[in-house]
């Protein structure tokens, strides 16, 4: 990965082009963007060169942050008066408060099929480009079978039964990431028994918090955490998978490690591009008696900040890269995006976890059961700035035992009053 260091924002001539020419000089703006092994160099500087051909005039620096989380780099620039100019991906919590982002208008938004998602008093700071559905189950078929599992798990119950049965085959029934800078990936089982414990009921849940009519420290919540605890305990979750990065916990699925990956969506076409020696099946976070409950996120596109060298220059680019129809067609392929797009059609000739992974989402789409994604949340049903880290580092002391459900709670309502005073 490269590491965007020292990034002096001051307006630049392009090069070769003497500022007293009288030649139409392009504006210099930057855009910070970040890496993993689905979304390479490569891939950025291809859907950069797309959008950069639609919108005369603009000349993109690319920025990459050291690690995944685009959001910590991302005020760590701020903090160093380097905010750039255009961010990819970057929660907008915090800064939009500040008055550091630029809304876009209702009218800029008219191409996107969920306008107002993310929406912060009322305006939209990050385009609403992208669907994901987080967590899906991606699993391993060759060890289901050798566990004697004949069907995928539609209730809790069975997902329990089936980690009993993988556990006793010798495998270990589930994957989890978090090290280092990736903390962010030991979330997902817990977003799934957040999806189904809790937002299933109650999904306007963390806007309740906000009022203080509910708290963490509820049962709903406290169950959905104790269940994470008791897959752990059981020796469901291999607790030293805590150690890995983001990548390598991919990795560990792919050889065989385990046998279920909660993951995000994103993780549908690494699979089918790059297909492991078992095929991989997919299935939703079950719910306890198997009703449906689809967690998932709408948002995640490009901001401008509201100290761009020419703001409306950076809004026409931001629009011309997340609406680009081969760009998203990029983002399908190599990310498993399931682009919120007015009238876009994905490739006809996607693999088949991908198919998979869009039929766990257009099946929730069609029995209503979408529900928020816990931590990924954007707008005003977000956790306040710093929560959502804050709660990623205590799943580790969740799994490993060194807090119950109960205290890790209690932990997220202390950490929650502090964010919000």
């Amino acid at each position: 990965m490269l590491v965007a260091a020292g990034c002096g924002m001051g307006t630049q001539e392009p090069s070769g082009v003497p500022a007293s020419s009288g030649a139409a000089a392009e504006v210099e703006l930057s855009f910070l963007v970040f890496e993993t092994p689905n979304l390479n160099a490569a891939f950025w500087d291809a859907a950069i060169a797309r959008a950069t051909a639609k919108v005369p005039g603009v000349k993109i620096k690319k920025l990459v942050t050291p690690n995944v989380d685009r959001t910590a780099y991302a005020k760590q620039l701020d903090a160093a008066g380097n905010l750039p100019d255009i961010l990819q991906s970057v929660n907008p919590a915090g800064f939009a408060e500040a008055g550091k982002l630029a809304p876009f208008t209702p009218e800029e938004l008219a191409n996107f099929t969920a306008p107002a998602a993310g929406a912060i008093d009322g305006k939209v700071y990050q385009l609403p480009y992208n669907t994901q559905v987080i967590p899906v189950v991606y699993y391993n078929k060759d060890q289901f079978s050798k566990a004697g599992i004949t069907a995928t798990p539609t209730t809790y119950p069975e997902l329990l039964d089936a980690s009993a049965k993988l556990k006793k085959a010798g495998f270990t029934a589930m994957i989890v990431s978090g090290g280092g800078a990736d903390t962010w990936a030991d979330m997902y089982p817990l977003t799934g028994t957040v999806a189904t414990d809790v937002y299933k009921k109650t999904p306007d849940w963390l806007v309740q918090r906000r009022t203080g009519a509910v708290k963490f420290g509820d049962p709903d919540f406290v169950k959905a955490a104790g269940k994470i605890a008791d897959l752990a305990r059981n020796g469901y979750i291999d607790k030293a998978g805590l150690s890995r990065s983001y990548a390598d916990g991919e990795q560990a699925f792919r050889d065989g490690k385990g046998a279920m990956y909660p993951m995000g969506s994103w993780f549908a076409t690494s699979a089918d591009n790059n297909k492991p020696g078992f095929e991989i099946g997919a299935f939703p976070w079950p719910s306890d008696d198997g009703s449906p409950v689809t967690p998932t996120f709408t948002g995640g596109g490009t901001l401008v900040s509201s100290s761009a060298k020419n703001v409306e220059l950076a809004k026409k680019w931001a629009l011309a890269f997340d609406e680009d129809k081969e760009n998203n067609d990029a983002f399908v392929k190599a990310d498993g995006s399931i682009p919120a797009i007015k009238g876009y059609v994905p490739p006809t000739d996607m693999g088949p976890v991908y198919q998979a992974t869009v039929a766990i989402y257009d099946q929730g789409m069609k029995d209503g059961s979408i529900v928020n994604a816990f931590s990924q949340e954007a707008g005003d049903a977000s956790l306040p700035p710093g929560l959502a880290d804050a709660t990623a580092l205590a799943v580790q002391d969740l799994i490993t035992g060194k807090k119950t459900a109960e205290e890790f709670a209690a932990y997220l309502d202390e950490q929650y009053a502090k964010a919000t005073q």
